[in-house]
């Protein structure tokens, strides 16, 4: 932690936005440096352009692989574009764009020049698959999400609307990184002006009303406070305040891409983390000012949730809360609907869902895990543990299969107009019918070897048979909800669990662990869960 955490942002910490741009121009990457290479993660291409690890060619190169997979793929339908505050969002939305162009794609931009939020873009493609004009559409969201003001970051959403599988990213990227290596002579780029305009902002907000209760929340009058953290749904909070008659208060308006107003993360970073008590310590600061205060992060997938009795909700707790409100208030729902839960998440919620008595589909890190489910109406709520999560409407049908902070942050506004309670107090009474769990999330190092290893364990590799003192009762190298690998390894005994899995940059592991048995027992399930992984991978 960082001694500089939480607090503002100094002139010493801001990007030079002018050099930040004119680097992604001018530095050309080498794809025989692994560094430099195309690369999608869970969440896209990322990078930064003084790093030549996102500059034009990525980009380019990437925008044509996306056109010829869409061609290989059968997808003939339009592709919407948008892009979030970032500085290296809008060259690279205008790279994009040229390719789009130069390749006859009917391409889709916002109606009003505005910044568009990630659930805005998956909302617009499953509208239009919806209405049944004989093709489909797929989107590109241009945003590094929550990273620092120096990153860029590049998304694609195949016609399902979420965010596109590894068979998907996996070809993509191995056709930009051959287009560079071949000097980009295959990559076509003309004047971006044949596109048309789409009302992202618009058509997410007018249909709102078919998934929160609306109603309940401008009748009750309470006080919202709702802080973009400089990020696209900046225009979308005043317009669900003007749209609905809410007692809203946009806490923040301010863009700038140096995101100087921030306060530092936990690593002495700029960081855009709804989730993060350093990140959010200027929202906290108008905690008691609000019966609810909202934060979403660049591209408005991730929430956090703040209330007066409680600050901060981790995102574990406010998961348990929505999943516990929401089967129960939403009569329209199937009655076999499945609750979706990545296997990092707390296991406060399989104690909600047996209590509910709904069955639970438990699968890997990632939001694409949910998009069969979401999109078929079985799993209707589907929410990871970095407070990211989305459900159904009213009636059962799909609304976004990405994630969706605007979403999360109206429901917590919805569960106190509603209950009259916070959802901090409904889950201080989840505690005390299912007991309080310790959860936290630590490092430790790994060499590469080491981390390759730990991504093919089978839970026959772990010797042990007791953990904290405790029997183990299950050992998961693949996800119990969909069989799928999950790229490590998950213990877990009646009280608690551990899983580990490498980290994607960096010379680690990484260790969560929970505990219904208090923080010591916790720091216990840390120590056995961290020797019974290096014996697994010696």
């Amino acid at each position: 932690m960082s001694e500089r955490a939480g607090t503002p942002a100094q002139e010493s910490d801001l990007i030079d936005v002018t050099a930040l741009v004119a680097a992604y121009y001018a530095l050309k990457p080498d794809v025989a440096i692994p560094a430099q290479r195309v690369a999608f993660g869970t969440s896209g291409h990322r990078g930064s352009s003084l790093n030549t690890a996102f500059n034009e060619n990525h980009i380019a190169a990437t925008t044509q692989a996306i056109v010829e997979y869409r061609a290989e793929q059968g997808i003939t339908g339009p592709l919407f574009i948008g892009a979030d505050t970032h500085a290296l969002s809008a060259p690279a939305y205008t790279t994009a764009l040229e390719v789009l162009v130069a390749n006859n794609v009917r391409v889709l931009v916002d109606e009003f020049d505005d910044y568009v939020p990630t659930p805005a873009l998956s909302h617009a493609i499953l509208a239009y698959n919806r209405a049944g004009h004989g093709d489909e559409a797929d989107g590109i969201v241009v945003t590094p999400s929550h990273n620092p003001p120096m990153d860029g970051g590049f998304k694609y959403n195949p016609p399902h609307g979420g965010p596109a599988d590894g068979d998907a990213t996996s070809w993509i990227a191995a056709r930009a990184n051959d287009l560079i290596a071949h000097g980009m002579r295959d990559v076509k780029m003309s004047e971006p002006s044949a596109v048309e305009a789409y009302d992202f902002r618009g058509a997410y907000v007018d249909d709102l009303e078919n998934i929160i209760d609306m109603k309940a929340i401008q009748s009750s009058g309470i006080r919202i406070g709702a802080d973009p953290l400089g990020g696209a749904s900046v225009g979308y909070w005043g317009a669900i305040r003007d749209r609905y008659e809410l007692n809203l208060t946009v806490v923040n308006p301010k863009v700038d891409a140096t995101w100087r107003f921030m306060t530092l993360d936990w690593d002495g970073k700029i960081r855009m983390d709804p989730s993060s008590p350093s990140a959010m310590a200027s929202v906290l600061a108008h905690q008691h000012d609000y019966d609810i205060l909202t934060g979403n992060d660049a591209d408005a997938d991730r929430h956090g949730i703040v209330t007066p009795d409680a600050g901060l909700m981790n995102p574990n707790h406010f998961l348990a809360v929505a999943i516990d409100y929401l089967y129960s208030h939403r009569e329209q729902w199937p009655a076999d609907a499945e609750i979706g839960k990545t296997l990092v998440s707390s296991s406060m919620i399989d104690r909600v869902a047996a209590a509910l008595g709904r069955p639970l589909w438990e699968v890997p890190v990632g939001f694409k895990w949910f998009v069969p489910g979401l999109l078929d109406g079985s799993v209707a709520f589907g929410g990871e543990e970095s407070a990211g999560a989305s459900f159904v409407r009213f009636d059962g049908s799909v609304w976004t299969t990405d994630k969706d902070g605007i979403l999360l942050a109206l429901l917590a506004a919805e569960i106190l107009a509603v209950t009259g309670k916070t959802p901090s107090q409904r889950y201080a009474e989840l505690a005390e019918q299912f007991g309080a769990p310790a959860y936290a999330r630590v490092d430790a190092a790994a060499t590469p070897a080491q981390k390759a290893a730990l991504g093919k364990l089978s839970g026959s590799d772990v010797a042990a048979t007791t953990l904290a003192g405790e029997e183990i009762i299950a050992k998961l190298s693949h996800s119990p909800g969909n069989g799928a690998a999950i790229g490590g390894l998950k213990v877990v005994t009646e009280n608690a669990w551990f899983a580990a899995r490498p980290s994607g940059t960096e010379d680690v592991y990484k260790i969560y662990a929970e505990s219904f048995k208090g923080a010591e027992h916790l720091a216990e399930v840390q120590r056995e869960a961290k020797a019974i992984v290096d014996a697994a991978i010696a």
